[in-house]
């Protein structure tokens, strides 16, 4: 039966294929694809955890005081009798020999399959015996996870092999950062998650990656089912379960007029961006990974505008990358935009980026009531000072190599630049020491923060440049977590206050001659071109993927009539007068 789910389009495009599932767990487990030769490592492994929990469950059981109440046994016993069904782990076993699937995956995707069919029983008793498979599959799955400290560097080993000639579909609850750069060679044709919004990582690392994406689907991952072939409508935020012939030859059609689109854009790759009115506009690339500056390189950025270090930091079972492999990595971002800008952002954890590495006791608990709060970004840094210092120092080290710009999420003050500034002279001051090479780096600062945006003057002495996270800049100016998904619709960049402090920090910085850029969802976004250029801004970073389409806006563009709109823009009564004071109907 055909039916639709509908949820918010993040990722423009058409994607279509079989559904894999990734079942959503409360422990972070891993999820990759494994080689034939590893079906029986995997085998084994999960053999050796569903030993290891039973034999766990006897010691407890025969451990048990004798004036223990009998409901204890009961219940250890029926822990004992779920680890040796066939039907969890027996099953579990089947994903890895038939899909490939490594064993946390096999045994979580199992557990939904389980889950779903308890949810179905009519006797209550039996119902509520899902409780207890949870907490058997959990057991098993710490097993799993032990010594875990590194992801296999060949995530992907096999995929290609077992996807076959059906293209593939991932479906989840919720899909970490993590787990999204694991996928990102191009196994899945796109994504479809419960939750999420336009600014979620599921949402920036699903455009950087160039494929569509539908979020906030709310029950898409318990409606759609395993091997269920599936079209996601990145247009319209649309997911289309087992269509009829007739849809799907449509939607393959659209498939291949955006194909022949991207092969249109592609010719603009060595033209320069500039308006109709001769103003010269600088096409910057956002990007994760350092293996991801060559392909920035590839359609047209002029350099990196934003390297989000955090993302070398993630999926590491909590264990930190050394300064060795920082560097390492920085420097072949360096290298590979043959001498123009880097600019590395600092890491910025916390909020929808969660590292698994404990934060200090006396933050767990607020991390955990409101993360976006919290102890992220350059608090965590500055808290960190060992773990800061040895960042700094990959980052100048590499400056060695061609220019650098080091970037600081989430400044509110002075203070906290001018411990910045000092954590800089001792990392200088030890490289030199070392005999360590290093270039000049520029130093900067993201306005994301209200607070930063309203003292941006007494800010701007201490750096050479500034960098708009739009992102977060709206999520804080409106006091909206963008990760809420209760809230979620509230978020929007068309809100008067959010463009009044944009339009306000651009001609700050223009006026103190520093440079300024905006690398938030914004510089990507067709919508607020003109809008933004209107503001005198001159410099956009965005995801490769978006280069082109940004670039063939500029080039038909005259800034100085966008420039007139922006009045009205910014003194719009509400959003939807601003988006039409430039036109723009949503």
């Amino acid at each position: 039966m055909s039916f639709q789910v509908f949820g918010t389009a993040v990722a423009r495009g058409v994607a279509i294929g079989r559904a894999v599932l990734v079942a959503s767990s409360r422990l972070d487990v891993a999820h990759y694809f494994i080689a034939d030769v590893d079906v029986g490592e995997q085998s084994e492994r999960l053999r050796t955890a569903r030993e290891r929990v039973a034999s766990e469950l006897v010691q407890l059981r025969d451990a048990l005081p004798s004036d223990a109440p009998p409901e204890l046994a009961a219940l250890l016993d029926v822990h004992l009798m779920l680890v040796h069904d066939e039907a969890l782990v027996e099953a579990s076993l089947e994903w890895v020999r038939s899909r490939h699937y490594n064993a946390e995956w096999a045994l979580s995707a199992q557990l939904e399959v389980l889950a779903r069919q308890f949810d179905d029983m009519e006797d209550d008793y039996l119902r509520e015996r899902k409780a207890d498979l949870e907490q058997v599959v959990e057991r098993i799955l710490r097993v799993l996870t032990e010594g875990t400290e590194e992801w296999p560097s060949a995530l992907q080993s096999g995929a290609r092999d077992f996807a076959g000639e059906d293209p593939l579909v991932l479906v989840a609850g919720d899909i970490s950062p993590a787990d999204m750069l694991r996928f990102r060679d191009g196994v899945f044709q796109g994504f479809v998650t419960d939750i999420g919004g336009k600014t979620s990582h599921t949402a920036i690392v699903a455009r950087s990656m160039d494929i569509p994406a539908v979020v906030g689907t709310r029950e898409g991952s318990r409606l759609i089912q395993q091997d269920d072939w599936v079209v996601i409508d990145g247009d319209a935020g649309v997911v289309v379960v087992n269509p009829s012939p007739i849809v799907l030859e449509e939607y393959r059609f659209r498939q291949r007029q955006a194909e022949l689109e991207r092969e249109r854009l592609a010719r603009l790759r060595f033209t320069p961006a500039v308006t109709l009115d001769g103003e010269r506009v600088e096409m910057l690339a956002n990007i994760e990974l350092p293996q991801d500056a060559e392909p920035a390189l590839q359609v047209g950025a002029e350099g990196v505008g934003l390297f989000r270090s955090e993302f070398l930091f993630m999926g590491r079972g909590g264990q930190l990358p050394s300064e060795e492999e920082q560097y390492l990595a920085y420097r072949q971002a360096v290298l590979a935009m043959g001498g123009r800008p880097v600019t590395i952002r600092t890491v910025d954890v916390g909020a929808d980026k969660p590292l698994e590495r404990a934060l200090p006791n006396e933050s767990r608990q607020d991390a955990i009531l409101n993360p976006a709060m919290g102890l992220r970004a350059i608090r965590w840094s500055l808290s960190e000072p060992a773990m800061f210092r040895q960042q700094l120092r990959a980052i100048y080290r590499a400056s060695a190599e061609g220019p650098v710009r080091l970037l600081l999420p989430m400044v509110s003050h002075g203070r906290e630049l001018r411990q910045v500034r000092d954590c800089i002279e001792k990392v200088c001051a030890q490289l030199k020491s070392r005999g360590q090479r290093m270039g000049s780096v520029e130093l900067g600062v993201m306005v994301e923060v209200p607070a930063a945006a309203l003292v941006l003057r007494s800010l701007l002495p201490w750096v050479d440049f500034v960098s708009i996270g739009t992102n977060d800049l709206i999520q804080y100016t409106l006091a909206i977590d963008r990760a809420d998904q209760s809230v979620s619709h509230l978020f929007d960049p068309w809100h008067p206050a959010v463009l009044g402090l944009l339009a306000r920090v651009i001609q700050e910085c223009r006026e103190q001659n520093k440079s300024v850029s905006v690398c938030g969802e914004m510089a990507g976004d067709l919508a607020f071109t003109e809008v933004l250029l209107g503001m005198g801004l001159r410099s956009f970073s965005m995801h490769p993927t978006q280069i082109a389409r940004v670039k063939q806006r500029v080039l038909r563009c005259d800034s100085a009539r966008a420039a007139a709109l922006v009045r009205d823009v910014i003194n719009a009564e509400d959003p939807a007068a601003a988006a039409a004071a430039v036109g723009w109907g949503g």
